[in-house]
This record gives C-alpha cells, structure tokens and sequence, in this order.
C-alpha cells in the first residue's frame, strides 16, 4: 500500500490510499508444426488418432496416411515415415 504525502500532511481528508495490481501473464510454448517435418515416435504417442476426419471437415487420408490431433491443430501424417504431409490450424 502506498499513502501519498498530501493526504498524509492533511488531517482533514482521510489518506488516500492506492493498491497495484500485479498481472503475471504465462506464456505456453508450443510447437509450429511445418510441413516435411518428420514426427518422431516419442511426438506420436502424444497424439490423438482422428477416425471420425468427417466431423472436423477433414478431407479423407490418402492410403499410408493419418489424421491426428496435437492440440488444437489436425496434421496429416505418413503412417510408417512420420512426416507432416498437410496442416489444419485450430478447427
């Protein structure tokens, strides 16, 4: 808390009396995915499969590929390679 002077000289106001607010933003780091990028398999398993790509408005994955979802983004991997074919952000 911090009084300023005037208001501590003058005895006829009561004290003024100012709280700061302190604002502590966190930032989350998170990985940009970009394309020909090979996903390891420690990345894989963190990965959710997507079998219903219909209800996101995904296109159907061509044959040796799969729909997964990291986060909030759709990426479309090589089954056996592990390598980014396309990106869908935030559906």
């Amino acid at each position: 808390m911090v009084v300023s002077q005037a208001s501590a000289d003058d005895h006829r106001r009561p004290p003024v009396v100012v709280q700061k607010k302190v604002v502590i933003h966190k930032t989350v780091v998170r990985p940009h995915w970009k394309k020909g990028y090979s996903v390891n398999a420690s990345e894989r398993r963190r990965f959710s499969n997507v079998n219903d790509y219909r209800r996101y408005r995904l296109a159907p994955p061509p044959r040796g590929y799969r729909w997964v979802r990291a986060d909030n983004d759709f990426l479309l991997i090589g089954i056996t390679s592990g390598i980014i074919s396309s990106i869908i952000a935030g559906r």
